[in-house]
């Protein structure tokens, strides 16, 4: 039921994209991001996946580099409705899936070909740098790749190097969702996600290997300290 109601409602949603082209990207964010909030009430009504959302202070009014841990598509959804608007670094072949990948490239991506190497981070550097200036929040998963629980891949340095070039902070996030929506899994189990956002890791003064340091760090002790979802 959860499937069909995401299926119907991305149908519906990807036409309206196309014809809010013409409105002013923060107000069109906010409101293509209702297609996130209806998926998440959906979620809980079908599926009884619940959440709490820890360190909402620590989110400021300047937009930052979002840095995830990246374990469903659970966050993909959340991170929409807390820090708009914002714009992603994603592969340039998520923009081929039909009908998706068509209205994901409406929302201003910055969509690299991972094979170009050091011409694919001047490109995120350039126009991270161009997204951050005109108020958007820039969000990255600096594993690139969705990871199960209590598995970990080296952080790759994109986002920490804009962070160095721009002066923009980073908003390190955690969460446990991988317990409850895992990856590549059709079923899902209820109970509550925790997510958990970090006090701004400031860049100033910083090299981008500092910056990655201090922000995988934080995200994976704090995954670390998250208590496993129990299922009710």
């Amino acid at each position: 039921m959860f499937i069909l109601g995401m299926v119907v409602s991305t149908l519906i949603a990807v036409p309206i994209t196309f014809f809010l082209l013409a409105v002013p990207f923060p107000l069109r964010f906010r409101l293509v991001a209702n297609w996130a909030r209806f998926n998440l009430w959906w979620l809980g009504v079908t599926c009884r996946i619940k959440a709490e959302v820890e360190g909402l202070e620590n989110i400021t009014d300047q937009p930052a580099i979002i840095m995830c841990k990246h374990q469903s598509i659970w966050e993909t959804l959340m991170i929409q409705l807390l820090f708009p608007p914002q714009v992603w670094l994603l592969k340039r072949e998520l923009l081929r899936i039909p009908i998706y990948g068509w209205g994901l490239a409406t929302m201003k991506p910055i969509a690299i070909d991972r094979s170009l190497g050091v011409r694919s981070l001047k490109q995120l550097v350039r126009q991270g740098k161009e997204r951050l200036n005109a108020g958007l929040w820039v969000v990255v998963f600096p594993e690139g790749t969705r990871l199960a629980p209590g598995v970990r891949r080296k952080y790759h340095p994109g986002g920490a190097m804009l962070a160095e070039k721009s002066g923009y902070p980073v908003m390190p996030i955690a969460h446990n969702a991988g317990y409850l929506w895992p990856r590549h899994s059709f079923l899902k189990r209820p109970g509550t996600i925790r997510m958990v956002i970090g006090p701004p890791i400031q860049s100033r003064g910083k090299k981008a290997a500092q910056i990655l340091r201090e922000t995988e760090d934080w995200i994976e002790t704090t995954v670390a300290s998250l208590p496993v979802p129990v299922s009710r």
